[in-house]
């Protein structure tokens, strides 16, 4: 059973490009992060968020319905061209989120 059907929903979610991250709310209202790291490799990693003009240009991410996603892999999609339809923006939640980030 999957934490979606089990009805743990995650309240939104953000591909950072060199990480995936689902925020869960707790009973306060406090955020829990869930973070994968998308290369599996530090030095990748860190070149990344030194070198990349995408997260330069947009440092916080491109938020992602999570269901979308998780059906279009259960479907057959590998993990790499998923990444990246994710990155250019074809699994955004309608209505974006608020997260309480100055506008």
């Amino acid at each position: 059973m999957t934490s979606c059907e089990a009805g743990i929903e995650p309240a939104f979610c953000l591909d950072h490009g060199m990480t995936i991250s689902l925020y869960y709310k707790d009973p306060e209202g406090n955020f829990v992060e869930l973070q994968s790291d998308v290369f599996s490799n530090w030095k990748l990693s860190t070149e990344y968020m030194r070198t990349s003009p995408e997260l330069a240009e947009n440092p916080i991410g491109v938020f992602f319905n999570s269901a979308r996603v998780y059906d279009t892999f259960k479907s057959g999609t590998e993990f790499r061209p998923l990444e990246r339809s994710i990155r250019a923006g074809d699994f955004v939640p309608n209505p974006i989120p608020s997260i309480g980030l100055p506008a």
